[in-house]
């Protein structure tokens, strides 16, 4: 029985598969974006270094188009900014193929595709499911609508790759810019923002304070600012991969369709890894969670480092690596909502997504300048490593109670 909301059992269902699918769509956009850097290259002769800064530009416009979306999120409500963000994403999709300069390449890939997928993306939609749902069912629809994103990846990446291989890759971005359409009507159960009060509801812990309040109380915050600094390593990592693993395959003398493969496999497992940090959330303190996957990450891609690049290498890797990829989100806006409250959840979870698409922007950015100096991307992978080893430190001091099973039985 509800104890926050009056929303029935069907009405929050509806509300999480809609999130969860508006966000398939948007990142199955921005996680298939390295499979196009290639093509791009050969068809501009940019360089990849060139276009990977206009990769990176993306991922920063993509991060911060969120706490600001999530501000107008939280005042107007989910439907409006979703709806401007479909179009915004369609377009910049649909334009790419026409650009031949650095300029026109930021501008569509770096600035209108990367603001409308942020307007369709983690911030919204789980501050949107949150405020809407009783505290003890947040974790999993966080993790729910998180593997919703993943599932994207899983799909659109071998699709994309195939839609290139057989058509053109000029095919494969109209075909994306089509399918992001697809999230206007599915925006639809969003369209409250919240749910009538029951009676001897608790009290909205940020009650009374305005958004500026809320957010300057939480950047004073150590805690929150730990969470920032270990989701700049997520970004980083994600950002890196998504843009770079289809060269790091090329370069190991690898087909394309294992960098489609592996990118496919990554969102396949991160489906579970999603669903399990969200489960894992509600009965574990969530810093410990961080801190285990952030350590796996290290883990794996040192062991990446020292295997023989096979095709069987690299599936194993995505394997291990889509288990922990964006399994990082349900914890971390977990915490953001245990600490500071979900009436402005949109934006402060916005803006930790800032500082992960921060790290986003060196990673996509950094990777591209290492291949045209070195080579090869061993020097990012060893940047991997370190980062990964201090986000997993950084999330031990982070204040968090411990966890009341009794309240979560239902």
């Amino acid at each position: 029985m509800p104890t926050q909301t009056e929303m029935s059992p069907r009405a929050a269902w509806l509300l999480i598969l809609a999130s969860a699918a508006i966000l398939m769509i948007t990142m199955g956009a921005r996680l298939t974006t390295g499979l196009f850097i290639s093509p791009i290259n050969t068809s501009t002769g940019l360089g990849i270094a060139s276009i990977s800064f206009a990769a990176a530009i993306g991922q920063f416009v993509w991060g911060a188009a969120q706490p600001v979306f999530g501000a107008v999120a939280d005042k107007y409500g989910s439907v409006r900014v979703i709806i401007l963000g479909a179009l915004l994403l369609a377009a910049g999709t649909a334009l790419t193929p026409y650009m031949h300069s650095q300029l026109g390449l930021i501008v569509t890939m770096g600035i209108l595709s990367a603001a409308g997928a942020g307007a369709g993306s983690f911030s919204i939609l789980i501050g949107a499911t949150a405020q809407r749902l009783p505290p003890e069912r947040r974790p999993f629809a966080s993790g729910f609508i998180n593997a919703g994103g993943s599932f994207g990846q899983f799909v659109f990446s071998p699709l994309m790759q195939a839609i290139i291989s057989s058509v053109s890759w000029v095919a494969a971005m109209w075909t994306m810019a089509i399918a992001t359409l697809a999230t206007i009507p599915l925006a639809w159960p969003l369209r409250r923002r919240t749910a009538a009060p029951v009676a001897g509801a608790p009290a909205a812990p940020v009650e009374g304070k305005t958004l500026g309040q809320q957010v300057r109380e939480a950047l004073r915050d150590p805690s929150y600012l730990y969470l920032h600094i270990g989701f700049f390593t997520c970004g980083f990592h994600v950002a890196f991969l998504v843009t770079h693993l289809p060269g790091e395959v090329q370069i190991c003398g690898l087909p394309a369709s294992v960098s489609a493969t592996a990118l496919g496999l990554i969102g396949l497992f991160n489906i579970a890894g999603s669903l399990t940090a969200g489960a894992l959330s509600a009965r574990y303190r969530m810093k410990w969670l961080l801190t285990g996957i952030y350590a796996a990450r290290a883990i794996i891609i040192s062991l990446y480092l020292i295997a023989p690049k096979t095709a069987t290498t690299f599936y194993i890797m995505a394997c291990a690596l889509g288990f922990t990829w964006l399994a990082t989100v349900p914890p971390t806006a977990g915490l953001v909502g245990k600490l500071f409250g979900t009436r402005y959840l949109a934006t402060l979870f916005g803006l930790t997504l800032l500082s992960h698409q921060t790290g986003g922007f060196f990673g996509a950015w950094l990777g591209g300048l290492a291949v045209s100096r070195y080579g090869d991307y061993n020097w990012m992978f060893y940047a991997d490593i370190v980062l990964a080893i201090l986000a997993a430190l950084i999330n031990v001091p982070i204040r968090e109670a411990k966890v009341l099973r009794t309240a979560m039985a239902s």
